[in-house]
C-alpha cells in the first residue's frame, strides 16, 4: 500500500495477552507451558479481566510460543513484554500493574534469546521452539 492510500486502522485493545497453553507430558525433553501448570494460571487471567471489566484488553490462550522450558509464558502486546508466571499471585500483578496501570512487572519479566533455524524448529510442533 502506497503513502496516498493509507487507512486509519482503528485500535481495539490498549492491550493483547497471548498466553501459552501448548500441553506436552512433563517428562517431555522440551517441557511446555501445560505441563508447568498454565491451564489454571490463564483461567484466572481471564476471569480477572472480565470480572474488572477491562474491556480495552484482549486476551487469548494459544499454541506453543517458541520457548517452552521456560513457561508457563505469556506476551502483552503491543507493548512486546514476555512475562513468566507461576503462581496466582504472579497473575494478579501482572492484570493489576501491567494491564491496568501500564507498569511492567520487572520481576516477572523474561528476557528471551531468539532460536535460529533448525534449533527452533526442532523444539517444538510447528517449528516454534
Amino acid at each position: 500500500m502506497n503513502s496516498e492510500n493509507k487507512v486509519d486502522l482503528p485500535q481495539l485493545y490498549r492491550h493483547y495477552v497471548f498466553a501459552c497453553n501448548t500441553w506436552r507430558p512433563p517428562s517431555h525433553p522440551h517441557g511446555s507451558c501445560g505441563a508447568s501448570g498454565a491451564e489454571a494460571l490463564w483461567d484466572r487471567m481471564g476471569n480477572a479481566i472480565e470480572a474488572q471489566g477491562l474491556n480495552d484488553i484482549g486476551f487469548a490462550t494459544v499454541g506453543c510460543l517458541g520457548f517452552c522450558n521456560d513457561g508457563p509464558l505469556l506476551v502483552v502486546y503491543p507493548d512486546g513484554v514476555w512475562y513468566r508466571a507461576t503462581t496466582p499471585e504472579d497473575v494478579d500483578e501482572i492484570v493489576n500493574s501491567h494491564l491496568k496501570q501500564g507498569k511492567r512487572v520487572d520481576r516477572l519479566v523474561m528476557v528471551l534469546q531468539a532460536k535460529l533455524g533448525a534449533s527452533l524448529a526442532a523444539t517444538c510442533p510447528g517449528g516454534r521452539g
